[in-house]
């Protein structure tokens, strides 16, 4: 019978060849010459399918690639990983040099700075030659026996992926329990560890979602559970150790499908937390953390675009709310026997030029976390109101933040902080003396001076008069003149910002002339919560038209040149990619697009794929015409154009569970057939991994090489060009 139009057997057999490289052009680490036009790219096979919304028909020649276990499309995947390797083997000698540079600068064995828990000092570290992380502990003195919690390595040992999610101790130090994932799919499996004998459990709980918490009887503990189609994590159990997992107690089900849940203990472990979560909405229900059998208490029933969390410190809950207006939030408290708001009183008032970002109560001290002018700063407020003070930090770019602190009877807080010329450091702090003690800074081996390295902090100023935050690293002696490559990361979505820290392996571009920067875009929430707002919904082009006036003020600064131009970014920054790519594809040499989330609408139309509902308050929902069209205005495979393209990196991971590996797939298959320039387009696909790319460090250091070998081959080729 003859296949209808559209059904997959009409499909030809794949098309696509791997040539010889020959003729002139780029040369080879060999000194061969390259012709990259006699390299044969894969071509996908067009399929058209028709996608009727609101009357309006969208067709998608390469729907079909939504298949991963179909045998073509493992087969498009891998003539595409083919291709790109062809494409970059003349860099091989270039990134073996690269990689050997940045798996130089990091110590190999390494020791994490050990954390006082429940009279232990746990830890990890690592060893020369192992690719993943010992997790440890001492009992009681640094000086006291180590005992192994959980090697990663032999977890790790003959599995192409590996991923510990979680490790933790029970109230009687005696028992573990920790989360795996084989795949990269974000789907883990609980098991147990009983720490005085070393035997791990026969007891086994598949797709969890990596959260668990233990109560204080030392027997139970709860967990999230994810939905194995969309990956939602709706469902908390209660399980008793030594029981049959299949017996487990379902405690809550979160059955609004825009929501996720999970489980968490508040700082004082006297209360277990089951929250649910929406973009702009929260609920938390509490219990007793000494009887796990008890039933929940809701602290407060959710009410829409009400965003809270909630912590306990003695007679009181404290709640970071933005309720009343207190966009930038504000911290209040009330206590533990009357949770509803008409018992609430004010702790910390709302600002309009402070984001509240985080808070850590001590027995003497409320540390809190805020936001001003796009930088993180610290602020120690002792409870009988007197020393109130900030902690000082002097780089222009920096991010500072609490870390380590599961004591609350302590005067020390433990921070950290980095800016694009400092390692992580890590400090101890006196919140009376304010006497600072220095425990850790990141080893940078080889010669490495902070001071060889210029950090700036500019204002980039938008079309509509918005003023845009941006960090900038270089070497010192680098002259705006217009010469410099350059490499611009903006991420600019879910209020994540990006802020301004160290990278011992982005000294391999600054030491070669690159400059580097980060645009604090719209989307985020560097400025505040307005900053947000005014990036995201019917604003969200605003991210992208930022990204493109910072990279104009860069080149009218004369720190670079549009041929000298790259840019970067993943996942919601990859979506930032492939928009700008469309809207301004002559401002960039060449553009890394990580995990890039490109078919917004047909995603977002899709309930069954992982965080599409969970996500309409941050893109729309386009079964609404006005978000459908507003969305489909930006998307970045419907809007590409036969028209010239930069040179394009594009990866994606196989089991990605938050960006499903077919929209970049898609994206270059449609891009191959569209653009009209002969710029290089290359796909590589981790054929076992996710979102977070391929697991170990040497992996990780390959993958950087990767990235920064594409870029320093461009701007070879270009200076033969005379570019």
């Amino acid at each position: 019978m003859k296949p209808l139009p559209g059904d997959p057997r009409a499909r030809p057999a794949l098309v696509f060849a791997i040539a010889s490289m020959t003729a002139a052009g780029c040369t080879t680490d060999a000194g061969a010459p390259v012709d990259f036009a006699s390299i044969e790219a894969p071509t996908a096979n067009v399929v058209p399918r028709q996608l009727e919304t609101h009357g309006h028909i969208r067709v998608d020649n390469y729907y079909w690639l939504n298949d991963r276990e179909d045998p073509e499309v493992i087969s498009y995947l891998e003539a595409e990983n083919a291709y790109t390797e062809t494409m970059m083997a003349h860099t091989a000698d270039l990134r073996g040099e690269l990689f050997d540079e940045i798996k130089g600068r990091d110590k190999q064995t390494d020791l994490s700075v050990p954390v006082f828990r429940n009279g232990y000092f746990y830890y990890s570290r690592t060893e020369d030659g192992k690719d993943y992380s010992i997790r440890a502990r001492k009992e009681g003195s640094l000086d006291a026996p180590e005992e192994i919690l959980i090697d990663e390595n032999v977890r790790a040992d003959g599995k192409s992926f590996y991923r510990l999610a979680a490790s933790s101790v029970s109230s009687g130090n005696d028992l573990l329990a920790f989360a795996e994932d084989e795949v990269g799919r974000n789907l883990f499996t609980l098991r147990f560890k009983n720490l005085e004998t070393g035997e791990i459990f026969d007891e086994e709980i598949p797709g969890i979602s990596g959260n668990v918490v233990w109560a204080e009887d030392n027997r139970t503990v709860f967990y999230s559970k994810r939905d194995p189609q969309t990956l939602r994590s709706y469902q908390v159990y209660r399980h008793e150790l030594g029981t049959d997992p299949s017996a487990d107690v379902l405690v809550f089900q979160e059955d609004d499908e825009e929501f996720s849940s999970f489980v968490r203990k508040t700082r004082s472990r006297d209360y277990v937390v089951i929250g649910s979560s929406h973009t702009l909405t929260n609920e938390y229900r509490y219990l007793d953390s000494r009887n796990p059998t008890g039933d929940f208490t809701v602290f407060l029933p959710r009410e829409e675009g009400h965003e809270h969390s909630m912590d306990h410190f003695g007679d009181h809950f404290y709640i970071s709310t933005n309720t009343g207006g207190a966009s930038n939030f504000k911290l209040m408290r009330t206590p533990v026997t009357a949770t509803g708001m008409e018992s609430w009183e004010e702790v910390i008032g709302h600002r309009g030029d402070v984001l509240l970002q985080g808070f850590t109560p001590f027995e003497d001290h409320l540390v809190v976390n805020e936001r001003s002018a796009g930088l993180m700063n610290i602020r120690v407020i002792p409870w009988d109101g007197s020393g109130e003070h900030y902690i000082e930090f002097d780089d222009p770019a920096y991010l500072a933040y609490t870390t380590g602190n599961p004591e609350m009877g302590t005067t020390t807080l433990r921070f950290g902080y980095t800016s694009p010329a400092v390692p992580r450091t890590i400090y101890d702090y006196d919140m009376n003396t304010r006497e600072r003690t220095l425990l850790k800074q990141d080893e940078v081996l080889g010669e490495f001076d902070s001071g060889a390295y210029v950090v700036e902090r500019v204002m980039a100023p938008a079309r509509d008069g918005v003023e845009v935050p941006v960090s900038i690293v270089y070497r010192d002696g680098v002259e705006k003149d217009g010469s410099n490559p350059t490499l611009l990361y903006a991420y600019g979505s879910y209020g994540s910002s990006m802020d301004a820290t160290f990278s011992s392996s982005r000294l391999s571009l600054l030491d070669r002339g690159f400059v580097y920067a980060i645009a604090h875009i719209r989307g985020g929430q560097e400025m505040g919560r307005q900053w947000y707002e005014d990036g995201k919904m019917f604003n969200k082009i605003n991210t992208f038209t930022d990204f493109i006036d910072v990279a104009e003020f860069l080149i009218e600064q004369g720190y670079t040149t549009p041929e000298r131009l790259f840019a970067k970014g993943g996942s919601a920054g990859g979506l930032l990619m492939g928009a700008v790519t469309n809207m301004r594809p002559d401002l960039f040499r060449g553009v890394i697009a990580n995990v890039p989330f490109v078919d917004v609408v047909t995603t977002m139309l899709d309930e069954s794929i992982p965080l599409t509902t969970f996500e309409f308050d941050e893109w729309g929902n386009p079964d609404d015409l006005e978000s459908y069209n507003y969305m489909l205005s930006y998307s970045p495979y419907d809007q590409v154009e036969a028209k010239d393209y930069p040179n394009l990196l594009v990866t994606t991971g196989l089991h990605d569970s938050q960006v499903q590996y077919w929209e970049p797939a898609k994206w270059v298959a449609k891009l191959r057939s569209l653009k009209t320039d002969d710029n290089r387009l290359l796909l590589k696909t981790h054929m076992d991994a996710g979102h977070g790319g391929g697991s170990g460090r040497d992996r990780r250091y390959e993958e950087t090489a990767f990235e920064f070998a594409f870029m320093l081959d461009l701007l070879e080729s270009g200076a033969e060009q005379g570019q």
